[in-house]
């Protein structure tokens, strides 16, 4: 209960933006050294998991992503394909009335007043996550 309002929402666009360059691979924080060991365990844990949904893959989809080393490809296709769920179980939580700090929903033409989402759908209300990372610090 710590953020009111429309920031909730703008620290949840941000807190997912992050997510996503952490699942595609792109994550540019080091932090300390503790904090390196803890994301070069992640992203370790992240490579094993797509390394085990690129053996699933059939009927020639495989093709399509030949890098096997860190599966870059693989990781931005799922996100784009799974950004709306991983927005809505950010959002979960957040007050039933929180809105996002700009009109985001109909092409820009209404606010976001159901826990940071668009009414009746789950459209992600920001494209942080499109930003490279240096430029949203």
């Amino acid at each position: 209960r710590k953020y009111k309002g429309f920031q909730i929402c703008t620290v949840l666009a941000r807190s997912f933006a992050d997510i996503g360059d952490i699942v595609r691979g792109r994550d540019l924080f080091c932090g300390n050294d503790e904090e390196k060991k803890k994301r070069e365990q992640l992203d370790d844990n992240l490579k094993k998991i797509f390394q085990k949904i690129h053996g699933n893959l059939r009927n020639g989809v495989k093709d399509h992503y030949r890098d096997t080393d860190n599966y870059y490809q693989l990781r931005e296709d799922w996100w784009t394909a799974n950004r709306e769920t991983v927005w809505k179980a950010l959002t979960c939580d957040a007050p039933e009335k929180a809105e996002y700090f700009r009109k985001a929903c109909s092409e820009g033409k209404t606010p976001t007043p159901n826990k940071c989402r668009c009414d009746g759908s789950n459209v992600v209300p920001t494209y942080f996550d499109y930003v490279p990372q240096y430029l949203r610090w």
